[in-house]
């Protein structure tokens, strides 16, 4: 169960009341002139440690609030109001920087943890940064940076192949009872044996092909 006092002021410490607006009374501490009650960020840490559990957002709805569990009524009077409107919403720094002047208003006592914590009537004041929004700036995580895509490695570009020279068809040879030599033709070939060049290629065709031009040396035609 959660400690946190913040309604007792200490016996050296007036308290005078002060008529609101609303026709209120408000218990306002007289701090009196040179007090120099402060205690470190360490100090306060363990304090909040056995206060909250070290949390400095707690709101359990218990009445008691952040890592010092303020009471609001505390908190007002300390000026944290001018942080956010309940401790548990200003920054841990913030909330220090309160319970320093709570702690010149009411002393150790103010805290049921103060023996707890090491929480004396005066030290070094803590060294703290009031700026900031509150609860916001507490609880935002550290900004990861989305992970850098690797780009994909390049393909290597195909190595172009050597063009393969198309191989001449291999002629047929034939089995015909005449061997072409070098420098023949067709129509040489026929009137050497009295033939017309078109007969000599219709009997030929299959050995010879689709041009009768073009007769190859060691050809076999039927003459």
């Amino acid at each position: 169960m959660l400690k946190g006092k913040h309604r007792r002021p200490s016996k050296a410490v007036r308290v005078v009341t002060l008529a609101g607006v609303a026709g209120a009374a408000v218990a306002v501490p007289l701090m009196t002139a040179g007090s120099a009650n402060a205690a470190s960020v360490a100090t306060w840490d363990k304090v909040a440690q056995c206060e909250s559990g070290g949390n400095w957002s707690i709101n359990t709805g218990n009445g008691y609030y952040g890592g010092l569990q303020f009471s609001n009524s505390s908190w007002a009077a300390a000026g944290g109001t001018k942080y956010a409107a309940r401790a548990d919403l200003a920054t841990k720094d913030q909330q220090i920087a309160t319970a320093e002047k709570l702690l010149a208003m009411q002393g150790p006592g103010a805290w049921g943890c103060a023996g707890a914590g090491g929480l004396t009537a005066g030290g070094p004041s803590a060294q703290v940064n009031t700026g900031g929004s509150g609860q916001a700036q507490q609880q935002a995580a550290p900004k990861q940076e989305a992970p850098k895509q690797q780009a994909a490695p390049q393909q290597q570009a195909a190595k172009p192949q050597p063009v393969q020279p198309k191989a001449d068809p291999k002629p047929v040879t034939g089995h015909g009872n005449y061997t072409v030599k070098s420098g023949d033709t067709l129509g040489k070939i026929a009137k050497a044996h009295g033939k017309n060049w078109k007969a000599v290629y219709e009997a030929n065709k299959s050995t010879v092909g689709g041009n009768p031009n073009l007769i190859f040396p060691g050809q076999k035609l039927s003459i």
